[in-house]
């Protein structure tokens, strides 16, 4: 499919790190070549902005313009739990007009618009005024940040600056068809799971009133897992090549339960930005990619005892990632630890 149809299908990628979302649309479509996504960025067809958990997601225009509105609130109530103490006597009103106009006037860091506001509040560190601004206003980083191949700081303009359309109003029935779609990309899951996953509260109205057209399991531990009725679930026994995730993916990310794709030892690792590669459907190894002049070197560490058919298939994969990561290297090598 194509990458915008991926990106919506999965309601985001996670994009922290501004290259990451490359990875995970390579690890799902067949022919992803990067400048597909480049030219979505560059048409404003694709942005980066703060949405679920208060983290920045790649997202289509069209989403960006109906889920900011949803997690607005969200991310206002996360930003204030984290900075209260450092900006006791800020009106977040007034410091979200503030920052709104200088966003506008021109794309800016978040230092530099906190920078820019210390007259106002000078007992508070623009660093604090900053990171306010990022979930007060609508956002979205601007190219070159986030093109394959390039670098960029980090300058934000408004949504509506960069797009030319308003936000759109968040309703009942907008939270619902969040719902629907999180079940398409990620079902069946737990009500915890998709709270985990959006960093949203109250959704229980939502679910009750889905409730009746969904298709509901229970789990081992006896919760009631959700699913759109049509939705597809595959045969346990059916194989699940190795695949390559980026940092931060939502297919662990995505879920409170996080038991199903990693072990408890491991779940760590999944907030502490490795990235994995998922061996048969669960995360067996962790991978890194290193480069020099010459050379990329894709170093992959098991994380449980792999069998050799297991391991043949990941590096045979990996050799494919590095071609995909390092296209112009002279030598490139895939390392496993311990073999």
């Amino acid at each position: 499919m194509p990458a915008a149809d991926a990106i919506e299908h999965l309601v985001g990628l996670q994009a922290q790190e501004p290259h990451e979302p490359y990875v995970g649309l390579w690890s799902r479509l067949v022919g992803f070549q990067p400048d597909e996504l480049v030219e979505l960025l560059e048409s404003r067809a694709a942005v980066r902005t703060q949405l679920m958990r208060r983290t920045l997601h790649l997202v289509t225009a069209r989403d960006c313009l109906t889920l900011r509105p949803l997690h607005q609130s969200m991310l206002r109530a996360r930003m204030w739990a984290t900075l209260r103490r450092e900006m006791p006597d800020v009106d977040l009103i007034e410091l979200g007009q503030a920052g709104r106009a200088l966003f506008e006037e021109k794309p800016r860091m978040l230092s530099e618009a906190g920078r820019a506001l210390l007259d106002r509040w000078p007992g508070v560190p623009a660093r604090v005024l900053g990171d306010a601004l990022g979930s007060l206003v609508p956002l979205v980083q601007v190219p070159p940040r986030g093109l394959w191949g390039q670098r960029g700081p980090a300058l934000n303009t408004t949504v509506e600056a960069w797009l030319g359309q308003p936000l759109t109003e968040s309703t009942s029935e907008a939270r619902d068809r969040l719902i629907l779609r999180y079940l398409a990309a990620y079902g069946p899951a737990a009500a915890a799971d998709i709270r985990a996953w959006s960093g949203l509260s109250g959704l229980q109205d939502s679910l009750t009133r889905l409730r009746p057209g969904l298709r509901t399991f229970r789990d081992e531990r006896g919760r009631s897992l959700f699913d759109l009725p049509d939705a597809p679930l595959p045969d346990p026994q059916a194989p699940a090549p190795p695949r390559f995730l980026p940092a931060f993916d939502n297919a662990v990310l995505g879920f409170d339960d996080r038991s199903r794709i990693i072990d408890a030892a491991d779940r760590g690792l999944s907030v502490a930005g490795a990235r994995f590669v998922l061996v048969d459907g669960r995360v067996g190894a962790t991978w890194t990619a290193v480069s020099d002049a010459t050379t990329a070197t894709l170093r992959i560490a098991p994380l449980v005892r792999l069998r050799r058919r297991d391991t043949d298939a990941m590096v045979a994969e990996g050799r494919r990632l590095l071609a995909f990561l390092a296209a112009t290297a002279k030598r490139r090598l895939v390392e496993v630890t311990g073999s």
